[in-house]
């Protein structure tokens, strides 16, 4: 995959949480990032943009992260979804992981482990 190619969805309901998520995402070069607000709006960007990447938090409105996901993955099999959540129920994680994420970071840990987590992700490596 080409670097300059590199296009990222970040879906969080809560606006201060993308803001965070994709100055973070600044500090990786060549992406292209945009942002969702609920499940409705992260399905149609999903559609047209096809991303590369899409980091989902898990409670959204109209249809929540898991439902996302598995229509996401449904529509574009090669985009990598990483979960940004504060939930840690195990069972929740397991759910996330059967759904096709390719991660699952701890939004109380997103600044120690985002960045490295979506570069991990990008390159095929489940985090």
């Amino acid at each position: 995959m080409k670097a300059s190619a590199v296009s990222v969805l970040v879906v969080d309901d809560f606006a201060a949480w993308r803001q965070f998520a994709c100055t973070a995402l600044k500090e990786i070069p060549h992406l292209a990032v945009h942002e969702a607000s609920d499940g409705v709006e992260a399905i149609e960007k999903g559609k047209k943009l096809r991303p590369n990447l899409v980091l989902l938090d898990i409670g959204l409105p109209y249809l929540n992260g898991m439902q996302v996901a598995r229509e996401i993955g449904r529509l574009s099999p090669d985009t990598k979804i990483i979960f940004l959540t504060e939930n840690r129920d195990n069972a929740l994680m397991e759910e996330a992981f059967r759904a096709g994420a390719s991660g699952y970071v701890i939004k109380s840990n997103a600044e120690k482990e985002l960045v490295s987590a979506v570069k991990a992700a990008l390159n095929g490596t489940t985090v």
